[in-house]
């Protein structure tokens, strides 16, 4: 069965009879492609040019050039080994393209909000269009914030960075689909997560944040990598209280 290509005909919001209009085939043959059979070169690249996608992503054992190794790493679309080496207009691009759901998680990010000059009215217009925005970060009081300022050896600056970060939320206050969290959870990675994707950066022993590794993933399945990390932003979330102070969770 091609999971992937059942999971891209679903982002799209097609069902067989719409793809196989869109292509120019019998729904009868998509059916078959859904139960695994392969299409030729040309129906493939229609296929993912309909979809979005890419020929690997849909059907990776026919780009061995391309294939990673697995489902899970099929997920890593891009690596750096310095989260500073990440081009900005990917971050423009994530941040400008999501409409359902913006997810943030770390200690102190100040810098994804100064993607743009408008950055928070942005959000707060996706949102009003019905995007779920959540950011979620460390509470600059917390034990915690003070142990990861000393791994990073940032000389007492974290809080700081922290409240910075905060006072940029200040016009996402009240706005409705905007909720602004504060955990003391000790992470072992941050988390940006923009519709199906997302930039994860894995915490280095004594590295500061723009030191850090980063991967790029794209959701291809509800079991993969992409959706291991989703659930860590779930988890810790629960925990957080909301920001500004207002009655516990």
């Amino acid at each position: 069965m091609s999971h992937r290509l059942r999971t891209a005909m679903l982002r799209a919001q097609l069902d067989p009879a719409a793809l196989a209009a869109a292509v120019g085939v019998d729904t009868k043959t998509v059916n078959r492609w859904l139960a695994g059979r392969v299409p030729h070169q040309r129906t493939r690249l229609a296929v993912a040019d309909t979809l979005g996608e890419t020929e690997a992503a849909l059907w990776p054992q026919t780009r061995p050039d391309q294939a990673p190794g697995g489902e899970a790493t099929a997920e890593v679309v891009g690596a750096w080994a310095h989260r500073a080496e990440i081009p900005g207009h990917l971050w423009t691009g994530l941040l400008s393209g999501a409409t359902k759901r913006i997810d943030l998680l770390g200690y102190a990010y100040p810098f994804v909000l100064e993607l743009l000059p408008d950055a928070t009215a942005r959000l707060a217009d996706k949102a009003a269009a019905g995007a779920r925005i959540r950011l979620a970060f460390a509470d600059p009081d917390c034990p915690h914030v003070g142990e990861r300022d000393a791994l990073e050896q940032i000389g007492g600056t974290l809080p700081g960075r922290i409240r910075n970060a905060l006072n940029f939320c200040q016009p996402l206050h009240d706005v409705p689909g905007v909720e602004i969290g504060l955990h003391t959870v000790h992470l072992y990675n941050s988390v940006f997560r923009f519709d199906h994707q997302m930039i994860v950066t894995p915490h280095l022993y004594r590295a500061r944040g723009y030191q850090h590794p980063a991967l790029h993933l794209r959701e291809l399945s509800q079991h993969g990598i992409f959706a291991s990390f989703a659930d860590q932003f779930e988890q810790v979330w629960q925990t957080t209280t909301p920001y500004p102070s207002r009655e516990p969770r």
